[in-house]
């Protein structure tokens, strides 16, 4: 019998979430998508955190006994601080995290502080062209590079749920679509997907 769980939400950004290139990818996207595609996409993500919210209030957890583990939350000694800032800038993700933790979740820090920087790196080098066409170009060239760091940011995240997330507990995991952690964590968690899967390979 498991006696940890884990419950994975592979869940969508707001550009708020994106920090200091939030402008360069609303400029890029823009000009992909049109005004209106734009438009239409924010409420989708919207409604996409509403209804994840309520799939999580509809579930009996104890709070004081379960674990919140961020998409892009560095293992640095200020999670909270990071948190609350991006809550209250207007993260709906964040503003999530901070109900879950007044209500006695704790939130853990998530991921490699290196490797989210050489990640920044890669991103800002897409999108400092300025031009969605030559965006596209270079993210083309560098698909490897990203798809390794893709790799070692799972390999990192599995590692921290597995050495914090203790026997009776559960935990309760945001990350990106592209994601797939499921098949680097121990046998003992039971991994859920209460809304949807995520869309990289598939894990066990």
């Amino acid at each position: 019998m498991t006696s940890r769980t884990l419950l994975y939400f592979p869940i969508i950004h707001t550009q708020t979430d994106m920090g200091a290139l939030s402008e360069s990818i609303r400029k890029v996207t823009l000009q992909k998508l049109g005004e209106r595609v734009w438009r239409r996409k924010i409420n989708l993500v919207k409604q996409f955190w509403a209804d994840l919210e309520s799939n999580l209030n509809k579930r009996s957890l104890d709070y004081n006994q379960t674990r919140l583990y961020q998409d892009g939350l560095p293992v640095c000694g200020k999670e909270l601080d990071i948190v609350t800032e991006l809550a209250k800038k207007g993260s709906p993700n964040h503003e999530l995290l901070v109900r879950l933790m007044e209500k006695g979740a704790t939130v853990m820090g998530t991921e490699s502080a290196e490797l989210l920087i050489e990640e920044y790196h890669l991103i800002k080098k897409i999108l400092e062209t300025g031009n969605v066409h030559d965006a596209m170009a270079i993210e083309a060239r560098q698909k490897a590079a990203g798809d390794l760091l893709l790799a070692k940011r799972d390999a990192f995240i599995a590692e921290k749920i597995a050495t914090t997330l203790q026997a009776g507990e559960t935990g309760v995991l945001f990350l990106g679509m592209l994601h797939n952690l499921a098949s680097l964590l121990p046998a003992d968690i039971e991994v859920s997907y209460p809304m949807n899967r995520p869309l990289g390979k598939k894990g066990k």
